[in-house]
């Protein structure tokens, strides 16, 4: 019998497709990767696998890891797809991927399942992923054949097929829109969503943080202290990096801090509507940048800034495990280990306020800045500084009048 790992979360599309693979004659091995995905019992999910048929079914737990492997070095980068989103569900589908055909080459398994669309993202990310770490694998991803969207043109097919196979699920036919959860953020797109001049802020209910408005009226601070770039001690505390992620996601939700919404273009080459919400990582990202400009040379800075555009590019597509990627994680290893200190953050009403920035290889001389008179700067060696600067432009001048 063939046999295949499914990336399985117990809902209605990957309970459908644990069914429709053993009818096609697979034997499944489900796997539940837990990102942090709140409420969900995980025994009655994977005892529900086991009565469906499957093989096997487990939980590998991998928060940890995606905090402090996955999430913490697209910080260090700075890394936001189109300036904006903090890629919370593209840094885990890779690991899922990972996690999966760990347990595909424990149990034997020759292909990989996954429940992703052929109009998404996450279709990338988890294929390009398993080809990378495990060139061999058969990928099985039914919504792009043919034969399974014939059989599920639609929610209410997969319903009723669920009904047919006493497979339990809690799902309705009309869905106001869709979410995906891990420790990082929520994303929610899909169903009403998908009208762009509707406001989105106002249509979801938000999971992980209340609004600006609802907000406390007074504000809390925070400190958070870094090493090489990396988060280590929140308020003085030393704290594991899905500690540090899931105490600022408490302290961020309730001041309404880390909610998006934007107009994305997907790599598949549409746009789509995405709404998110980033409390813990919305925090970290501001502490990390305040604490950069403390201490990382200007040129270095600007040149991180520049290709942090390519790391995201990489980490949206899916492109985690390339050559491309090792060699930009190996240089944000070297030119992220100045960043070290702390930030004090204030929060309030979904603002962030800068409260302190220290370093002990902090590059700020203020004697230098200063514009009191004195200090260590001197304001002669700016004329030949620019005469020169400005030797180019007085050759074009006489070559090429520009007129006035």
């Amino acid at each position: 019998m063939k046999s295949c790992v499914l990336a399985y979360s117990g809902g209605l599309d990957t309970s459908v497709i644990l069914g429709w693979l053993m009818d096609a004659g697979y034997q499944v091995h489900c796997v539940y990767v837990d990102l942090g995905q709140p409420c969900e019992d995980q025994i009655a999910i994977l005892d529900k696998a086991k009565k469906l048929g499957a093989a096997s079914s487990r939980s590998v737990d991998v928060r940890e890891e995606l905090c402090s492997d996955f999430a913490f070095p697209v910080l260090k980068w700075q890394a936001r797809y189109e300036g904006v989103y903090l890629l919370g569900t593209s840094i885990a589908r890779p690991l899922i991927s990972k996690a999966c055909l760990q347990v595909a080459r424990e149990v034997g398994a020759t292909a990989f399942a996954h429940g992703a669309t052929g109009k998404g993202n996450d279709q990338c990310r988890f294929q390009l992923a398993a080809e990378a770490l495990c060139p061999d694998i058969e990928m099985i991803a039914p919504w792009r054949m043919e034969a399974f969207r014939q059989q599920f043109p639609g929610r209410k097919e997969m319903i009723e097929y669920c009904e047919e196979k006493n497979i339990p699920v809690k799902a309705s036919i009309e869905k106001p829109y869709s979410s995906d959860e891990n420790c990082l953020h929520i994303s929610y797109e899909a169903g009403a969503l998908e009208d762009a001049a509707c406001c989105g802020v106002d249509l979801v209910d938000f999971g992980m943080t209340v609004s600006p408005a609802e907000a406390p009226d007074e504000a809390e601070s925070v400190s958070i202290a870094f090493e090489s770039g990396r988060p280590v001690a929140l308020d003085g505390k030393s704290c594991s990096a899905l500690e540090m992620v899931e105490t600022l996601n408490r302290i961020g939700g309730r001041n309404g801090i880390g909610r998006i919404d934007m107009i994305e273009n997907r790599f598949v080459g549409m746009k789509s509507r995405g709404v998110y919400e980033a409390p813990g990582m919305t925090i970290l990202y501001e502490a990390h940048r305040q604490l950069e400009q403390l201490t990382l040379d200007r040129d270095l800075l600007h040149l991180r800034d520049r290709l942090a555009v390519e790391v995201a590019e990489l980490v949206y597509y899916g492109f985690w495990y390339c050559p491309k990627m090792d060699a930009l994680m190996k240089f944000i290893d070297q030119a992220g280990k100045a960043v070290t200190g702390e930030v004090g953050l204030r929060l309030y009403k979904g603002n962030m306020i800068v409260e302190k920035r220290e370093s002990a290889l902090s590059l700020y001389d203020q004697s230098a800045a200063s514009m009191e008179g004195g200090g260590s700067y001197n304001q002669d060696d700016a004329e030949g500084f620019l005469r020169l600067q400005g030797l180019p432009l007085r050759v074009q001048g006489r070559v090429h009048p520009r007129g006035y």
